[in-house]
């Protein structure tokens, strides 16, 4: 029995498409549980508990990021901040253990009183949510604000032995979802467009990890990259078991 390009999966022998079948099922749960396995990874790289892009930043680019206080408290904000004061605080945030010593009397004057009395005019939660700032009545309100975060990129060595194994193994499992879907009687046109998708979304997704290096800019290219190879293949993946089973064409019910 020989299958071309665009004549359909369903006419191959019932053994040979329900191990189809069941191959597809297991790259699908495989490309959710990378998706998941790469939220857990990368979760708290920035110090933060929940996945966001500063992760990816921190993973592949590095991160330097100043607490959100200290920049404001450096450019001269609140202007009704005596200078002895604004001294304490930034000796307070550029110190260690930062959220123990909120309340400290290591200084002339306690942190959290300086806050107090010159912020929390302006910042309490009802003010802060009409007008979009940040609150800072509570010590809740005050933690995310007073954190630096700073965190060195993955090494060089581990970013290549990480290349070595995934453009290797992801360009394989591409190319050969990639023939599969060729196979099927979906339109050759439509799945054309679909296969050059993934194939760039790869190379996006891979070559953003070392052009990050250079600027963070690239962690963007990485993401929609990496969203666009996974999101394509899951939907290729998708119509080929579809095509297997309810495609054109007299299936075989032997082997």
């Amino acid at each position: 029995m020989k299958i071309g390009i665009g004549e359909g999966l369903r006419s191959l022998p019932l053994g040979a498409r329900l191990g189809l079948t069941g191959l597809c099922i297991v790259l699908l749960g495989g490309l959710f549980a990378s998706f998941q396995h790469m939220k857990n990874h990368y979760a708290d790289r920035d110090a933060k508990p929940e996945f966001s892009t500063d992760d990816v930043v921190s993973a592949y680019h590095g991160l330097d990021s100043p607490a959100p206080l200290m920049v404001a408290i450096e450019s001269g904000h609140p202007e009704t901040l005596p200078q002895e004061q604004r001294e304490i605080l930034i000796s307070w945030l550029t110190g260690d253990r930062v959220l123990m010593k909120y309340d400290s009397e290591d200084w002339a004057q306690v942190p959290a009183d300086i806050l107090d009395e010159y912020c929390l005019s302006c910042h309490t939660r009802d003010q802060a949510e009409s007008q979009g700032i940040p609150a800072m009545e509570y010590f809740d309100d005050i933690k995310p604000l007073v954190i630096s975060r700073k965190v060195e990129r993955t090494p060089d060595e581990i970013l290549a032995a990480s290349t070595h194994a995934h453009a290797l193994s992801m360009s394989i499992q591409g190319l050969v979802v990639l023939f599969l879907a060729l196979l099927t009687a979906w339109p050759i046109r439509f799945i054309s467009v679909l296969c050059a998708i993934m194939g760039l979304g790869l190379v996006g997704d891979i070559g953003g990890w070392w052009l990050a290096r250079y600027s963070a800019s690239f962690v963007t290219l990485i993401m929609v990259s990496g969203a666009a190879y996974s999101g394509i293949q899951t939907l290729l993946l998708g119509g080929i078991i579809w095509d297997t089973w309810f495609g054109r064409g007299k299936s075989s019910a032997s082997d």
